[in-house]
């Protein structure tokens, strides 16, 4: 099977109190290139993630986001600087000494005073964390691929029509030319009697033209190179696997034999063939682009 480069999976998992939520979409790109967003809770984890997602993926840009949600009830707990708030009265002591103040400090009015109190997240085990959101990955990845091979099959089908035109192209080609070689002759033998006024014509004169022209306009090698192209590519889809990089090799080598084609091309038939050879190699270059 072939993947597409462009896909989303989504999943979501509750372990206990907690709930992950992964989403990722991607479009084509020469290399793997992911974008990860998620909640600070989880940065730790990034490159075991990046590690995790090259199992399911060769090539894309890549956009990972995932959101946590813990609903603990015993996640934070309240902690008390006794050093801190120490050193608050202290000072207020001191300055109310100082300036012969009321000293009016209470229990509350000095706890509200900074970082007297803080809440504080408690430290979450790793592989409990690590456990649930694997989970998600993976769904979220699976899902992802089953959207890349499902947009692969239509690539795939598409090529597979645009290829099978190519080749009635080819084909017409290559009938058209011992045609041209025809007429030439034709065209060449009747304006040699014109010249000569019915003399005798040198049979092997004229063939050496026509065969100087024959090697001038030949596209035999050409059309038999895109024949093998074309075969390659088709058995490249059937065999699947990450090939995208391989077939646009193979498809700038059909353009070539395309060019060459026109640059030779005396007949206009030919010509036009040749251009509605590029115009399709051009969209299968294109759809290649998004092949993994």
């Amino acid at each position: 099977m072939i993947k597409s480069m462009t896909g989303f999976g989504r999943c979501e998992v509750t372990e206990g109190n907690r709930k992950y939520t992964v989403e990722m979409k991607s479009v084509n790109h020469r290399y793997l290139d992911v974008n990860i967003k998620m909640p600070k809770a989880l940065n730790f984890f990034e490159s075991t993630i990046r590690n995790l997602l090259k199992e399911y993926m060769e090539r894309g840009k890549v956009d990972l986001y995932i959101t946590f949600e813990d609903f603990s009830e015993d996640n934070f707990c309240l902690r008390y600087n006794e050093e801190l708030a120490g050193e608050y009265l202290k000072h207020l002591t001191a300055m109310a000494d100082k300036f012969g103040l009321d000293n009016d400090i209470k229990v509350s009015t000095l706890s509200r005073y900074p970082d007297v109190f803080t809440m504080e997240q408690v430290e979450t085990d790793e592989n409990e964390l690590w456990a649930g959101l694997e989970k998600a990955l993976r769904g979220a990845a699976e899902q992802f691929v089953e959207s890349r091979i499902k947009e692969g099959e239509h690539l795939k089908h598409d090529l597979c029509a645009k290829l099978d035109n190519m080749l009635t192209y080819v084909d017409f080609i290559e009938e058209r030319s011992p045609i041209i070689m025809k007429d030439y002759r034709e065209r060449l033998e009747n304006k040699v009697k014109e010249l000569l006024e019915d003399k005798q014509i040198d049979d092997a004169r004229i063939a050496t033209e026509v065969t100087i022209f024959a090697d001038k306009i030949c596209v035999d090698e050409e059309t038999v190179r895109l024949r093998s192209h074309i075969k390659a590519t088709k058995d490249a889809l059937e065999a699947g696997g990450s090939i995208g990089r391989k077939l646009d090799f193979i498809a700038q080598e059909m353009n070539r034999e395309a060019n060459t084609i026109l640059s030779k091309a005396n007949d206009l038939e030919i010509s036009d063939t040749g251009i509605n050879l590029k115009t399709d190699i051009e969209k299968v270059r294109e759809q290649i682009q998004n092949i993994e």
